[in-house]
């Protein structure tokens, strides 16, 4: 056969592989509302940037009809190419070949871009479009599904990993999801890993898809996943607007983008904190005014709304924020935000972001089912997680600040580099009602007028306690600031604080209380 011919046959042999599971099954997937494995790639990467690897390959099976049976690209796109210039490593799941099936050979293939993604120190996104495990390959694809299990952990705090749900994901396949850093689900897609089918025929419940598996279960109850996107264009914007915050691995600095760095006061803050004690706000728009340009990327918004997380930049570097609501619980710590917040502070550790943590909170959630549930158990990883963080670790205290949540929300004490307060701050081991309570419980025993004289002891104790003074004054807060000037001082901190470095007893890893 000659060059020309043989060049012929090789565009024909590619054309067929791009062509996935045929233009019927490719226009169905369309009709749907999705794109397709190869259009998702389109859209997040840098035109003409993507090399694909693996585009021949094909399953050895021979059982249950397989034998001879065509699964272009073995039903799952791998390769790299660059968003921004930067380079990220892809596996894109095709649902037109055989359901997106995940057989040995598929397997094979993410695991091998994923070891790439290691190799070259940059970011892995996993497209999940799959109807779990090809049944055909029996305990072959339980070995690939165990490789790209082992990927996931060997990449975990290495290079920054992301998943989109843009499909099913049911099965032993939503672990490797759950084993990644980010998980962005769409609206019409679903995980779990027993369907509705088989919980009715072990439990008798009947429960639909979406409620089981849909993004709002995960967001609300379950907390897998960190992001809801209406379609895949929005899974793959919010991806890459996610990544815009994160360093390639851990051996470097987030990118910093250019920034005017306009620290001017915002007479606004002064304002937003109210002036009784019980009245609720949303800790949000203290956020956006001390960030960059408005912009917070907020993670997990849904899940445990009394603590909000998410990335920022100041002065064009990044930070993840920790801060508690007010305007949900009362700000408190649970179960979940808890989780919520020892995870996230984790992860920023992992990946040299420095930790800004704004504090509002009564302290921990009282309460049978939180003791039951571990709420000592699960808070302790707040603890555990802001003690073991290295990375810059600034606090603003806005107000509440009671007890053990005090410590948890990172306080001096737990390695905070910077301890600021509002003149709004209360520190103390509990509120001023309680505490009034207990330490004068027999002169408003006596009184005469029991509720006036309970109301002078309330004062008493919040003027003598209930304020960032006395902690300044044992050095357990560093400054205390007007509120307008909140973002200078963060700024000046960042810049500082920038060639932070700390040494830590050497071991294998700590044992954080899971």
């Amino acid at each position: 056969m000659s060059m020309e011919k043989k060049i012929a046959d090789l565009k024909k042999r590619r054309e067929k592989q791009h062509q996935g599971g045929g233009a019927d099954k490719l226009d169905k997937h369309r009709s749907q509302g999705k794109l397709t494995a190869r259009e998702r790639l389109d859209g997040v990467l840098d035109p003409g940037s993507f090399q694909e690897v693996g585009l021949f390959a094909q399953h050895r099976a021979t059982q249950f009809g397989m034998e001879g049976r065509e699964a272009p690209a073995d039903g799952v796109v791998t390769g790299a190419g660059t968003i921004d210039g930067r380079l990220v490593h892809f596996a894109s799941q095709d649902f037109t070949v055989m359901g997106g099936s995940a057989g040995e050979l598929h397997s094979v293939k993410v695991a091998k871009i994923m070891e790439q993604s290691l190799k070259t120190g940059t970011p892995f996104v996993f497209i999940n479009d799959s109807g779990g495990a090809r049944v055909q390959e029996g305990i072959d694809s339980l070995s690939g599904y165990g490789q790209v299990f082992y990927s996931n952990v060997q990449l975990s705090g290495a290079v920054p990993q992301i998943s989109l749900i843009c499909g099913p994901c049911a099965g032993g396949a939503a672990y490797s999801p759950a084993l990644t850093d980010f998980i962005i689900q769409t609206r019409n897609a679903q995980m779990f890993i027993t369907g509705p089918q088989v919980i009715k025929q072990v439990t008798g419940e009947t429960v639909t898809a979406d409620a089981l598996g849909g993004p709002e279960a995960h967001m609300v109850n379950s907390g897998v996943i960190h992001f809801i996107a209406e379609d895949d264009n929005e899974a793959l914007l919010i991806c890459k607007k996610l990544l815009s915050f994160l360093p390639n691995n851990n051996m470097e600095d987030p990118p910093e983008v250019p920034s005017d760095c306009n620290v001017e006061p915002s007479a606004e803050l002064n304002a937003i904190v109210p002036d009784d004690p019980k009245q609720p706000y949303d800790v949000r728009d203290v956020i956006l005014r001390v960030v960059d340009n408005f912009d917070f990327l907020e993670v997990q918004a849904a899940y445990a709304p009394n603590l909000v997380i998410g990335f920022a930049r100041i002065c064009g570097r990044s930070v993840g924020v920790v801060a508690n609501q007010p305007s949900y619980l009362a700000g408190v710590l649970d179960i979940n935000a808890s989780d919520k917040g020892a995870r996230f502070v984790r992860f920023c550790n992992a990946f040299n972001i420095p930790l800004l943590t704004f504090v509002d909170c009564p302290g921990f959630m009282p309460g049978v089912q939180q003791e039951y549930g571990g709420i000592i158990r699960h808070g302790a990883k707040m603890l555990f997680a802001y003690s073991a963080a290295t990375v810059p670790k600034l606090t603003v205290t806005l107000r509440k600040s009671y007890g053990g949540a005090h410590i948890a929300m990172c306080c001096k004490d737990l390695g905070a580099d910077r301890a600021f307060a509002w003149p709004t701050a209360e520190i103390a081991v509990m509120g001023a009602e309680g505490a009034a309570e207990i330490v004068f419980r027999k002169e408003i025993s006596e009184a005469e007028d029991k509720v006036a004289k309970r109301k002078e002891m309330i004062d008493m104790y919040r003027d003598a306690f209930s304020n960032p003074y006395v902690a300044a004054g044992r050095r357990l807060v560093d400054d205390v600031i007007e509120p307008a000037d909140t973002r200078r001082k963060l700024a000046q901190a960042l810049e500082y604080l920038h060639t932070k470095r700390e040494l830590r007893p050497s071991k294998k890893h700590g044992l954080i209380p899971l």
